[in-house]
């Protein structure tokens, strides 16, 4: 496998090439967006993960990937374009499209992706309403499946479907050399963003899970009831009654 993809880069494949796989899904029963991501490389939450309260959700990724595409489809979505348009116009319009990978949710549920022509394999998308996958360099045809099943037959709240979803991907041979860092996103407008990152761990998935059980609970979950959150930008903590 290996020297299939050093031939795809005329022998300079390097350790950092930032393979991952990532999805995106909005919860319509609860009103929850969350996105999540794995790679092989470092900092896969700042490369890839992008999304607003406001917008919806984004993940770029590839062999050269377009942080400009992130942003630009999470302001296309907030003006109002579906996801499917806003993926095809950013991308159609990118001479270096083949080597980038772009998933987007928006505030419907709609999703659009694209995989560009040179995505080392195995490199593909799955998109449909409220969910969509994306990867590249991963270890077989499995893996996005995977992802996909993994969260759908997870329980618990978002962040724990998520990380079921990257769980149940790692486990079906994904990014050959291993992963080395991992992340997750949830958004809702009555509540405060949950954004949690490993940049680099040797078992990210085991890092995030911490870091997630930690977030959530006391000390760090109890004032995130007090804080503005987009349904209400004035919240803070009542004060005392007066005695």
């Amino acid at each position: 496998m290996e020297a299939n993809y050093r031939d795809k880069f005329n022998g300079n494949l390097s350790s950092e090439t930032p393979v991952t796989f990532s999805l995106l899904v909005h919860d319509r029963e609860t009103g929850t967006y969350g996105g999540a991501a794995a790679t092989g490389s470092l900092c896969v939450g700042g490369w890839v993960l992008r999304g607003r309260v406001d917008s919806g959700l984004s993940a770029s990724q590839g062999t050269a990937p377009s942080t400009i595409w992130g942003e630009e489809v999470l302001d296309a979505m907030r003006d109002g374009e579906p996801a499917a348009d806003a993926v095809a116009r950013l991308t159609g319009a990118d001479p270096g499209r083949a080597h980038r990978q772009l998933a987007a949710l928006d505030l419907t549920g709609g999703t659009g992706a694209f995989t560009g022509a040179e995505s080392l394999p195995v490199a593909h998308h799955m998109a449909e309403p409220g969910l969509v996958v994306a990867g590249n360099m991963l270890g077989g045809d499995g893996v996005l499946p995977a992802l996909r099943q993994g969260y759908l037959d997870a329980r618990g709240d978002m962040a724990a479907r998520l990380l079921a979803g990257l769980r149940a991907a790692d486990a079906d041979a994904s990014d050959y050399r291993g992963l080395q860092s991992a992340a997750l996103l949830v958004l809702h407008p009555d509540h405060p963003p949950l954004t949690l990152r490993i940049d680099y761990a040797e078992a990210p998935l085991d890092a995030l899970e911490t870091l997630l059980t930690r977030a959530q609970g006391a000390p760090y979950a109890d004032w995130l009831d007090v804080v503005p959150v987009a349904s209400d930008r004035s919240r803070a903590p009542k004060k005392a009654p007066a005695r």
